[in-house]
Order: structure tokens, then sequence, then C-alpha cells
């Protein structure tokens, strides 16, 4: 009973070893519970499906194993039913080593490879050739654009398998996989030099006004969509010593001409002094400042910035961590990872994204932290399970998670299921999101005898804007209370990540850039 995989390859001399090598335990677990890993789900019949080729491993008469590589047009290899694949055969070097083989012995062993993301498919069967008389079979084989003639065909029942880690997997890259990669990119770089050419024109040599004069220095392409800046002093002095999770307002032109600010976190290593870096993620359908980055920016461009401020700092003794990162929300859990590591603070470090191409600073992260990281890639079916990684942390853990709202929300409602004190959650958000529930709210500002009634697709602080009441603000994410207020009437929905319980419950305040009202009805001390 229990795991099919292990049950096949984990014989006495293998267990042997692995209790010698201190790994038995870790894989115990799989001899236990009903079977499992012996019936294929759509999670591999899409993966086996996507596949160009595959390694087949016999064994002949004398003993000895053969391994031999099969390729063929993507999906070839056919899966026929929860326990069955196969795949066609078609005139090679016509040695028969393997046909020859499965003779003696049906027994047969895979391996499924995707090399661009790290990934690996191992699989035991049971193999029978069929012959050309058998035409109902053959034709599920055949392949409807490839009309070579079939000699014969493999039909494999499923016996196990086990997905493998992408330890050690080195990513290789078809011509197909690289043109993919690249056309985008080449008609971005098109459409960046027509914008660029005529934007740059309109910039002015020095952008923004803050005390911190920096170069752009260097420009990386992270992911198609995501470019790292690096930034330096012009005159190559050591720039000011930061903290992991902090973050840089930097000025932006938009196309209208306008100069505004957006906050971008510090992802390079806290202890450089020689420059910072910046990772923008282009949003087409954003508000415009993710686009004028990538954009405007070009080697040579020099920016005035404030100092760099943090909102989403470390703790500072020596309590476990457990990062948290969904997509670019990587970058100052990035830098948090390193600094926690050169403290010899315990950590591990969980990064979800569409994919592993989409995943900024991936192969490095999985170079520097082999052992602390764990990938999730949703196009191999991967998510994050909020629940079983908040469970399975050390006890008195601190919590920091940056990405899209719905993961922050998941990761503090599933927080406060289990009991986690909120004291040991710490997160930011990019940007001020309204819930997919926010209902309008009626708000009045008591000292300004003003009424605003806000809509649901507006935040309060921009509701208060708009009616022409300037209040101080600053992130407008909830991550730096610069807009805290006093409630005077009403409950807020609290969604900031700045404020503590005592500002929250005792001083009645509430961050009115994120957060909202539990009825329909806000008073405020402005």
């Amino acid at each position: 009973m229990g795991h099919k995989f292990a049950e096949i390859a984990f014989t006495r001399n293998v267990r042997d070893i692995q209790t010698a090598n201190g790994s038995r335990d870790g894989y115990s677990a799989m001899d236990q519970g009903p079977d499992h890993n012996h019936l294929l789900s759509e999670r591999e019949a899409t993966f086996i499906h996507s596949r160009d080729s595959f390694y087949m491993a016999s064994v002949g008469e004398t003993g000895w194993p053969y391994v031999q590589h099969r390729g063929g047009p993507t999906g070839f290899m056919k899966v026929l039913d929860a326990r069955t694949i196969g795949f066609a055969d078609y005139s090679g070097n016509r040695q028969y080593i393997s046909t020859g083989n499965f003779i003696n012995d049906d027994r047969v062993s895979l391996f499924f490879m995707d090399y661009p993301n790290r990934t690996r498919l191992k699989m035991f069967g049971r193999v029978r050739v069929i012959g050309q008389d058998e035409h109902d079979l053959l034709a599920l084989l055949e392949n409807e654009h490839y009309r070579a003639r079939i000699e014969r065909g493999f039909i494999i029942t499923v016996e196990a398998f086990d997905w493998n880690c992408p330890q050690h997997i080195t990513p290789r890259y078809t011509e197909a996989d690289i043109d993919n990669l690249l056309a985008p990119l080449l008609d971005e770089n098109r459409q960046l030099k027509e914008a660029a050419s005529s934007m740059v024109k309109s910039m002015p040599n020095v952008l923004g006004n803050g005390e911190l004069e920096l170069v752009v220095s260097g420009i990386r392409q992270l992911t198609p969509r995501v470019r790292a800046f690096e930034l330096r002093a012009p005159n190559g002095n050591e720039l000011p010593v930061i903290e992991a999770g902090a973050h840089l307002e930097i000025p932006i032109m938009l196309e209208s001409g306008n100069v505004e600010t957006r906050h971008y976190s510090i992802a390079s290593n806290p202890a450089r002094r020689d420059a910072y870096e910046i990772a923008v993620l282009r949003e087409d359908d954003g508000t415009g400042g993710s686009k004028a980055v990538h954009n405007s920016y070009q080697l040579g461009t020099t920016i005035r910035t404030p100092l760099p401020a943090n909102y989403f700092k470390l703790h500072q003794d020596n309590r476990s961590a457990v990062l948290i990162a969904g997509g670019i929300g990587i970058t100052p859990i990035k830098a948090m990872a390193q600094a926690l590591v050169t403290r010899g603070v315990s950590m591990q470090l969980h990064y979800a994204g569409r994919s592993f191409a989409d995943m900024p600073y991936r192969d490095r992260l999985q170079k520097e932290f082999e052992q602390q990281i764990t990938l999730y890639s949703s196009a191999a079916g991967e998510h994050l399970n909020i629940l079983a990684i908040l469970k399975s942390a050390p006890e008195n853990a601190i919590f920091y998670v940056c990405g899209p709202s719905r993961l922050i929300d998941e990761v503090l409602a599933t927080a406060q299921e289990i009991g986690i004190n909120e004291d040991r959650l710490r997160f930011e958000r990019f940007s001020a999101e309204n819930p997919s529930d926010a209902k309008p709210v009626h708000v009045e500002l008591a000292r300004s005898g003003v009424s605003i009634e806000v809509r649901a697709d507006q935040t309060i602080l921009d509701a208060i804007q708009t009616e022409g009441v300037n209040i101080p603000h600053g992130c407008k994410a909830g991550n730096c209370k610069s807009c805290a207020v006093k409630v005077i009437q009403g409950r807020p929905d609290h969604r900031d990540s700045a404020l503590s319980a005592d500002e929250r419950n005792e001083q009645h305040l509430m961050c009115p850039c994120v957060s909202r009202a539990v009825a329909d009805k806000l008073v405020l001390d402005i």
C-alpha cells in the first residue's frame, strides 16, 4: 500500500542506503495510505502530451540496461486512459534493440523531460509491442500531421510514476522555444525604440527633485515582461545603507507629459553599497507608470529620488521566517531571503508564478537557496497550499508575504482561521486594490464639512482628494500610514499593513488609501 513508485524503486538495498544516509525518514510516509501515483491525472496527461521526446530504458537478455532517446512531433506519445500510454514506432537505424529486449522482458522505464521549466516525470510500466495486423490499436497511435509508415506500436501499461525536483536540471531550449521567447521581445524592442526616441526628446536632463541622485547604469531583461534597472551614484560613491524591504520612490514621465512617482522595492542584496536594483513588471493595462519606466529609462538616465524608505522591515531576533512571494512580489522577498541567510536565521521561501519563465530571479534564487526554496508554476498545475505552509511552519515563525492582493488576503484569512497571531504576519501591497466585493460608502469629513459618496471602484483617499480636500499621503498602498486619520463614527474594514492593533482599536485610526467601511458610513476627523 502507498506510493506505487516507491514500492517498485525502493528495494531493500535502496532502503538500507537511505537509512545510512539519513533520508529514510523523509520517504517513510510514502509507504502509508491508499495506493497512489499509478493512475495518470490531468496534470500528467497534459505534461506527456506536451513533450516531443522522452528517454526509454529496457533490459536485455545479457542483463545490461539499454537507454534509448525517442523523439517525434509534440504529443506523439498518446495518453489512452489513466493506466495506458502508447506511441507509434517509425523506421530508424533498424537496430531494434529496445524491441528485441521487450520480447524477453516487458518492463520499461521512462523519463519525460521539460528542460525549459526544469521538470521531469519518471515512470515504470510494462510494454506490449503492437504489430501491423492490429489496425485499430495502431490507429490510436497515429500522428495526424506525420505520415511516415508505422512499423509497429508500443502500448505501455503504467505501473507507477513520480515527479522529480528541478535540482541539477540544466535548462535547454528548442529553436521554437527561442523563437517564441524572442518574438514579443523583438516586437517590444521595435516599439520601445520608437517610443523612447520621442519620449527621451521631451524628458528633462534630470527627472525628479529628490535629494538622492541616481543614474541608470545597467538594464537586464529578467522575463518577457520584467526588466531590472541598476541604479548607481553618478560620482561612483557608496549609496545610503538600506535594510531588506526598502523601496525607492521613482519619478516617471507619463505619455501625457505629467511627472509622477511610483514605489519600487529594492531587490538587490541589502549588503551592496555600490548599486540598488529595482525590477519593473510592464503592465500595459495599468496606469502607465511601468510602461513609462520601460520606455524611457535608458542607460545614463539620471533621476533624483527621496532617500529609500522601508515599511516592510524584517524582525531583528533569531525567530525563523517563512517568506511567500507571488509574481513580482519576489522583489522585496528576494532581498529579505539574502539578509536572513547572512544573519544565520532559518528561513523557507515559497515562490509562485504563472510559469517558471515568468518568474524573475528564479534561476538565481534556486542556486542561492537550493534547500530552502520551493517553486510553484501555475502552468504546470502547481499551486501554493497556504494552509499547509502555515501549519508546517516552525513555532513562532514570522510570516512575510508580498504579491497580488488575493494572495495576501488568503494568507491573512487562513492565519486567522488557524489562530496565528497577527503580530507574526507582515505583508506589503503594491497598490490600492479595492476588494472584489467592495460597496459604495458615505464618508463625512467632520472638520471640513464635506460629505462624499465613495464609489465601489474608488478608494476613500482618492474620493477625498477629488473633492479638493488634501491630506498627507505616501505609498497609497497601506504600507506607510502617512494618510492615517481618526475615525469619529463608523467601523473601518482595515486593509493596511502599517497600523498596530493599538492604533486601530485605541486611537481609532484608519488608512483611507486601502481601508473601507464595514457598514455604509464613516465620519472622519478631517
